[in-house]
């Protein structure tokens, strides 16, 4: 690893352990030549990319970002936080990798977002749907209110985790 200080390729690991939950190693290392010390993180590289297929029918390159910022918009000032945001994208992403070969459709990933938020925050949830579901009328958000007042949350063992 080249230091970042003083660009010596010649470094030791003081220091190893897991990171976002087993995704990642995190490791502690010295300059052997500066003796300054800094952090690198081991990830896994996805070497497959997937695609995503829109609804008319354009193709792009999945994004975790987009998803991200689709999440951070529907939660807007909500109690929400930026953690349990960034981990329903991971687990979001996990899924996908594991469950799509190339392509997934842009409707499950929203799909899956909706069904997370609807199980942390109502709110959130009917903001993310609005777009996600493009009601057209008032009473199209307004039938939705009325069927997350009058149903349980879809996912209650997930909301559990978020509560912790």
């Amino acid at each position: 690893m080249i230091c970042p200080f003083c660009k010596a390729d010649n470094d030791s690991v003081i220091d190893s352990r897991e990171a976002d939950g087993g995704a990642a190693v995190r490791r502690r290392r010295e300059c052997n030549i500066c003796k300054r010390r800094f952090t690198t993180y081991e990830r896994v590289e996805r070497s497959e990319k997937l695609t995503v297929v829109k609804r008319d029918g354009t193709r792009v390159l999945f994004n975790a970002d987009n998803v991200l910022r689709g999440v951070i918009s529907a939660c807007g000032k909500r109690p929400i936080s930026a953690e349990i945001k960034a981990q329903i994208v991971r687990e979001i992403e996990d899924e996908l990798n594991r469950e799509f070969e190339r392509e997934v459709p842009s409707r499950e990933i929203g799909r899956r977002v909706a069904s997370r938020l609807r199980a942390i925050d109502d709110i959130a949830y009917i903001r993310f749907a609005s777009e996600h579901e493009d009601f057209r009328t008032i009473d199209d958000i307004a039938a939705e209110v009325r069927a997350v007042q009058e149903s349980p949350k879809d996912l209650p063992d997930q909301a559990k985790l978020f509560e912790s």
